[in-house]
């Protein structure tokens, strides 16, 4: 939180600026900043950061140069976006008609550029990681049996969600997924296209799929998409989102594919003979946007084959797109236990808008990396607390 209180003092003061040198006072400038903050995650430390700063100190340009450095001091990272899409806002809306000089846009457009370059710096995964994949084989195979130890609660409603494999896998990847899915009350569909080759030829085929799906139901589908497959359930979203009810990631670089370090972008374009840029390059813009349903997006920080902060998307855009760590390597999110449970109560939470409950739910939380953080007491308690059914 530290981190985020000097870069957001710094952006705030940045905001205001760009508004007030469009000509708004800073009472209306500080208003304006204020709305746009609206249910942020740190919105409250926001508004106090406005209220306790006089905000005539430094220049613009100045300021955007400060903001600037901050990012590049913390790194890159996907939440970055937010501040763009707000600052642009800012500048659109207070842009007067008549302004003879426009001073704004190009110090907000230069803000958007160093941005975007900071964010193509995230490196390869580290040799152990690609190493650590080698326990896929581990979880696959203890999967077999460990599958029934895993609480089950029919809270699925017969919702339909839709599954699409990684790269190089096909529907029998998904395999454990759609089964514990099935087994708490969703209705499941296979994505029947054979081998994932990350192909834009797909998307045709999986729209089709998509209206089969909506039109038997008369309701929206859920998609959830593993590695490659959630790069193109995150396309059809917002292409979608009218039939899309929600999209869950797993392991899928869902931004910056363009600029990614992974031996896999490596192997693709050795298979297909051309880049990926030259191939894809209208479908990868698409994979920027963020759709307007719901997300959430699993990821695991050892991934080996997927740098881990591709894989998630800005939660500080909307209250309803999370992140959510697991442990395990990439190849083995398929038979992962923490995955299973993440990604049915993501179903259950954004399709009856509350999240699931009852004594089978805090059993359920001793397939989380965080149940191994917390204080051996609380664990108890939660444990031996009255189960609550509602």
């Amino acid at each position: 939180m530290e981190n985020n209180k000097t870069l957001y003092t710094t952006f705030t003061k940045m905001a205001i600026k760009v508004a007030m040198i469009n000509e708004y006072s800073l009472t209306k400038a500080k208003e304006l900043v204020t709305k746009k903050f609206e249910d942020h995650p740190f919105e409250k430390f926001i508004l106090k950061s406005i209220k306790n700063d006089e905000f005539n100190k430094e220049t613009l340009i100045k300021l955007t140069n400060n903001c600037i450095n901050i990012c590049e001091e913390f790194g890159p990272d996907r939440d970055y976006i937010t501040l763009v899409l707000v600052l642009e806002s800012i500048n659109l809306e207070t842009l007067p008609k008549n302004l003879k000089k426009d001073i704004s846009s190009p110090i907000v457009a230069h803000f958007r550029e160093e941005i975007i370059k900071i964010n193509k710096t995230i490196p390869a995964p580290p040799p152990f990681n690609m190493f650590l994949e080698t326990r896929s084989l581990v979880e696959w195979s203890t999967m077999f049996g460990l599958y029934y130890l895993i609480p089950k609660k029919k809270q699925g409603n017969n919702k339909p969600v839709l599954l699409m494999p990684p790269y190089l896998g096909n529907d029998s990847s998904t395999k454990f997924v759609r089964k514990y899915l099935k087994s708490v009350g969703f209705k499941t569909y296979k994505w029947e296209l054979g081998v994932n080759m990350i192909n834009s030829k797909y998307l045709p085929k999986l729209v089709e799929r998509l209206d089969e799906i909506y039109e038997k139901h008369g309701e929206k589908v859920s998609l959830v998409g593993w590695s490659g497959g959630g790069i193109f359930a995150k396309i059809i979203a917002n292409r979608y989102p009218d039939k899309v009810e929600q999209l869950v990631t797993i392991g899928s670089p869902v931004w910056g594919v363009n600029n990614m370090q992974t031996p896999l972008v490596r192997v693709l374009e050795f298979l297909r003979g051309k880049t990926l840029r030259e191939r894809n390059d209208k479908f990868l813009k698409e994979l920027e946007e963020i759709p307007k349903v719901p997300v959430t997006c699993i990821y695991t920080k050892t991934d080996g084959l997927v740098p881990w902060k591709h894989c998630l998307e800005a939660e500080t855009m909307r209250k309803n797109i999370k992140n959510v760590e697991v442990y395990g390597s990439h190849m083995g999110m398929g038979a992962n236990a923490s995955v299973l449970v993440t990604v049915a109560n993501a179903l259950i939470e954004n399709t009856q808008g509350r999240k699931p409950k009852g004594f089978i739910t805090k059993l359920e939380n001793m397939f989380f990396p965080k149940f191994w953080e917390r204080k051996k007491g609380d664990i108890l308690k939660d444990l031996i607390s009255i189960p609550n059914y509602n």
